[in-house]
């Protein structure tokens, strides 16, 4: 260390005279090391980014300079090559007890999805090739029947995610002509997705009915001219308008839609394939009951409670699912083939004998009973009792469906609350944050909390480590 007692400016630049050229570092048996261990173009950027943060701190009044030709500087240096090839994307665990995280990937996939990814991606597949005839083929033919026979629709198509199958129905059907929509349906849910956005994107004109809290039939019919083409009703996603309140029926919808020659077109953004009012959860509403009401198309997610993998659904009148086919767009959306095989999948374990609630994770957890989830939190709370400076303790806490389904509605279950000695919460969430894997929980109360609802079996042990090494 170099310490100095001249003038704040001068000391600052006799600082950073002393600072090496990159070159000069590069050229230094530690710099050498790493360039033999690393790409010179890697090392480069990591001594860059040391210099600057060095300057900074002398600019910012720092007095002396770090050891840089020391193995202690040189260790730190490497580990920020090693943690630069890192995969930024990774597993982690889930303990926040929102099922659907949209910021944590959403739905986890079932088994049988996973194998059929693996299956398609460690060769080549007859993703648009017809083995019967063996001629070309469309990706789409691997869920179009499947979905057909799920939802009740004539047919179906499946691009990369809602948006797009939103995008693609109104750009396609729409496009300079008018779609009529209810000024409480201008929906935003997460990452600015505004529907009146999507409209305008689609090359449309939007006309706004109703209010906020009340539209009627009336009030569509009167807002229709020469130029209207659809009627569009968009699930409210993650917020719910309750009181003074008023909406057409889907069916009332349908009908004016066929007296006026337009399309009647909903988009349910979670698209439940089950009603799941017998498992005793709030129904959310279901994409067959949808068509069986008159809606023309229907689109929908496949990663929310469909329980799948991202991906857009569109379901409908086969006529317009063949013009939607046609449209240029819709290749420039479409449906990758590991997404593709995931989904098909996926879409198999809604299919008699299977039981869905148990076979697709989403609808296992959303169903667990809360002493279900409470057996399996006092089978950790029993392992964690051994950890010294730990305090955990049960107790009764909400889950969320999340991803837009269920809104408002409060899932009874059981957690763990967590503290550690000489620890705040937010200091716990950020160690568990720095874990392998990372562990998310929520702060409730002061205290670092852990829904198990959101934990599979597989992650226990890895979550129990993760306990003891941050309490530790």
């Amino acid at each position: 260390m170099t310490a100095h007692s001249a003038r704040p400016g001068s000391m600052s630049q006799d600082l950073l005279r002393q600072l090496p050229a990159v070159d000069k570092w590069l050229a230094s048996e530690h710099g050498m090391a790493l360039c033999a261990e690393y790409s010179r173009a890697e090392v480069v950027d990591v001594m860059r980014a040391h210099l600057a943060r060095i300057r900074s701190d002398v600019q910012n009044g720092a007095t002396e300079l770090p050891p840089l030709a020391s193995e202690e500087y040189f260790a730190l240096l490497r580990a920020d090559l090693i943690a630069g090839r890192q995969d930024s994307l990774r597993r982690c665990i889930n303990a926040t007890g929102i099922i659907i995280h949209t910021n944590l990937g959403r739905a986890p996939l079932a088994p049988e999805a996973l194998q059929a990814i693996e299956r398609v991606s460690l060769g080549y597949s007859n993703l648009e090739y017809d083995l019967a005839d063996g001629r070309r083929g469309s990706r789409n033919q691997h869920v179009e029947s499947l979905l057909a026979r799920l939802t009740g629709a004539e047919s179906a198509l499946v691009v990369n995610n809602c948006a797009a199958a939103v995008v693609l129905v109104l750009r396609a059907l729409a496009r300079d002509g008018e779609i009529v929509v209810s000024r409480g349906e201008l929906i935003e849910i997460g990452g600015s997705f505004r529907m009146p956005d999507v409209i305008a994107e689609s090359g449309a004109w939007m006309v706004e009915v109703g209010t906020t809290n009340r539209t009627t039939i009336e009030d569509y019919a009167a807002a229709l001219t020469d130029r209207s083409r659809v009627l569009l009703a968009s699930h409210p996603s993650n917020y719910r308008i309750v009181g003074f309140t008023a909406k057409p029926a889907l069916a009332e919808l349908a009908e004016l839609a066929r007296r006026k020659n337009l399309l009647f077109v909903q988009d349910l953004g979670s698209g439940a394939l089950i009603d799941l009012g017998g498992a005793g959860v709030p129904s959310d509403p279901t994409v067959s009951a949808s068509v069986a009401q008159g809606a023309d198309l229907v689109t929908f997610s496949g990663d929310k409670m469909l329980g799948g993998p991202q991906a857009g659904i569109i379901v409908g009148r086969a006529e317009l699912i063949a013009a939607l086919k046609r449209n240029p767009l819709s290749r420039a959306l479409r449906i990758d083939k590991l997404s593709l095989a995931a989904l098909a999948a996926t879409l198999r374990l809604y299919m008699p004998p299977n039981d869905p609630l148990e076979r697709i994770p989403v609808l296992r957890m959303i169903t667990e009973s809360k002493e279900s989830v409470g057996r399996r939190a006092a089978r950790l709370l029993k392992q964690l009792r051994e950890v010294p400076a730990l305090e955990a303790s049960l107790a009764d806490d909400v889950s969320y469906a999340g991803g837009g389904a269920l809104p408002m509605n409060e899932i009874p279950t059981k957690v763990i609350r967590l503290k550690a000695r000489g620890a705040t919460a937010a200091e716990l969430a950020q160690r568990f944050r720095a874990g392998d894997p990372p562990v998310i929980g929520r702060i409730v109360d002061e205290t670092f909390t852990v829904d198990l609802r959101t934990v599979s079996t597989s992650e226990m042990a890895d979550l129990a480590a993760a306990v003891r090494r941050v309490a530790g």
